[in-house]
């Protein structure tokens, strides 16, 4: 492959022909081709890996379920939360987004949600993965509490003084001026700050993939608000957010090694007699429906469809007997970073509307690593978090921290899928020291609503291919030469007080470091 290839169109071989359903008269192409390295997902493990090979020669194919989201000026490229449409959910998702049901006509949207009987998982979903609608807070955890939650074999100090500085630079990390913090619509984030320091926590501005004088001109009049009305919850329309599709993706199409494959779903992968890996394709349209059918051969599988899709791919292959022999760790582990989202409608202060966005300040309480927690302030519209009701003058509040609490999946025959189990409130010894934060912020005189005491919700999971029990700390699936795992589904099941972002594409440098150095000429 000698340039990079975005295939939206045809097939570029035809082969045998399968009928997709017996209701249906309409064949559906089926195309066979070979691969030297396939990347499944385009999120931050799979594009960090993606980069660095093309970086070092090899030539990678990466499929992608969802569609490219390219952003300008002006641009109406994402769906806004005040406005939403089918953009926002992904076809193959639960109908909901942030927990209230939705009804739209199938699309290639942002959001995957998958509900289990106690926890809704949210995923993101398109070229560039989670790094679309993510907020974005940038965290890296201290010494402290990384080595309480991480393995010895992830050394500190090579993670502090290489690998998270890496990513920091790759995705442009800066904190939020003073011209866009004290300008009117940050006023809930001006609160948040006050409100925390004066109930004795810690507050910082937390580092954003944002290049903010893109704010600084929406708010001379430059062009429409996108960050300064809070429209950015689901991708920013302006531009000068450095997500993963304009940052480590874009560097991997220059190196000319890059074949992106968009609206590839992947259905099921095996393991070849001949030891190599095979990944069946669904090539769809924006509206899902299936236009060609690949098998696609190749030595070298590296998973980053995030912890849900990476591990229930997994779980599956190994129930089907499609992989044999995979790890007896696998699908334990997982956890959901004890995210909690608070509603918070304070009685005596007018917060003012719209509120700037995505996020400047947050308070981290790290001191104890058992303990460690963070709070921060977000601009997403509270109706969509905590249902209709709701006054006006409402903000949100969140909060995530450190966690024992592990849940695993189960694979159930019916469904042909891994179905996540998780105990209800499993996060509750964290959320003991999390809940009284928000609550000393929020003050007496408001309204504070728990969205997550009902059913539980998570944006962060992570876990099910862990590091140490399923793969080694490179992500190499244990017994399975040529399969890697380079996504949040290789985490622990924590993130150490932080966003899993930052960590699980630190996690992927470092991986990636020591496989083009030992993997790259031999297997791979």
């Amino acid at each position: 492959m000698d340039r990079r290839t975005f295939v939206k169109g045809a097939a570029v071989a035809a082969g045998s022909l399968v009928v997709a359903a017996p209701a249906r008269a309409a064949l559906i192409p089926l195309t066979r081709i070979q691969r030297r390295v396939v990347v499944v997902g385009s999120g931050f493990g799979g594009s960090v890996a993606a980069l660095r090979l093309t970086e070092a020669g090899v030539p990678v194919t990466l499929l992608e379920q969802g569609r490219a989201w390219p952003t300008g000026p002006n641009a109406n490229t994402f769906p806004t939360l005040r406005t939403l449409d089918q953009r926002a959910l992904f076809y193959g998702s639960a109908p909901q987004v942030f927990r209230q049901p939705v009804q739209f006509p199938p699309y290639a949207g942002l959001l995957n949600a998958v509900v289990a009987p106690t926890m809704t998982v949210l995923s993101g979903v398109g070229y560039g993965g989670g790094s679309l609608t993510y907020q974005g807070m940038t965290l890296e955890p201290e010494r402290q509490v990384f080595e309480h939650e991480f393995p010895a074999a992830l050394d500190y100090d090579e993670m502090h003084l290489e690998h998270y500085p890496r990513v920091r630079q790759m995705l442009g990390a800066q904190t939020a001026p003073d011209a866009v913090i004290d300008s009117p619509t940050y006023k809930p984030a001006r609160i948040f700050k006050r409100n925390a320091e004066a109930a004795g926590f810690p507050v910082s501005r937390i580092p954003m993939p944002i290049d903010w004088s893109w704010a600084i001109r929406e708010l001379n009049g430059e062009m429409k608000p996108s960050y300064t009305n809070g429209d950015c919850a689901l991708g920013v329309n302006n531009g000068g957010k450095n997500s993963l599709d304009v940052t480590y993706l874009r560097q991997a199409e220059q190196t000319g090694r890059l074949e992106v494959r968009l609206l590839h779903r992947v259905t099921d992968i095996a393991r070849t007699p001949s030891c190599d890996w095979e990944v069946c394709v669904n090539r769809t349209d924006v509206y899902g429906t299936t236009k060609e059918q690949l098998v696609i051969t190749t030595p070298t599988l590296i998973l980053g469809a995030g912890s849900m899709g990476t591990t229930r791919m997994l779980v599956r292959a190994g129930a089907n007997s499609r992989i044999p022999d995979l790890p007896d760790g696998l699908g334990t582990n997982w956890g959901t970073n004890a995210d909690r989202i608070y509603a918070w409608s304070p009685f005596t202060e007018n917060l003012g509307a719209p509120q700037g966005g995505p996020v400047v300040y947050g308070s981290l309480d790290w001191a104890d690593p058992a303990y460690a927690n963070t709070v921060i302030q977000a601009s997403i519209p509270p109706i969509l978090l905590a249902g209709p009701g709701l006054p006006t003058n409402t903000t949100i509040l969140v909060g995530y921290g450190v966690s024992a609490a592990r849940g695993h999946f189960v694979y159930n025959s019916l469904l042909d899928d891994a179905v996540l189990k998780w105990e209800h409130e499993g996060d509750r010894e964290i959320q003991s020291r999390i809940g009284p934060r928000v609550r000393a912020v929020a003050g007496p005189a408001s309204l504070l609503i728990d969205t997550n005491l009902l059913l539980g919700w998570t944006w962060h999971p992570m876990g099910g291919a862990s590091m140490g029990s399923v793969c080694d700390y490179e992500g190499r699936v244990l017994g399975q030469e040529g399969l890697y795992v380079l996504d949040g589904a290789l985490l622990p099941g924590t993130a150490a007080a932080c966003n899993p972002s930052m960590t699980i594409a630190a996690v992927a440098e470092r991986a990636m470091k020591r496989i083009v150095a030992s993997d790259v000429g031999s297997l791979i």
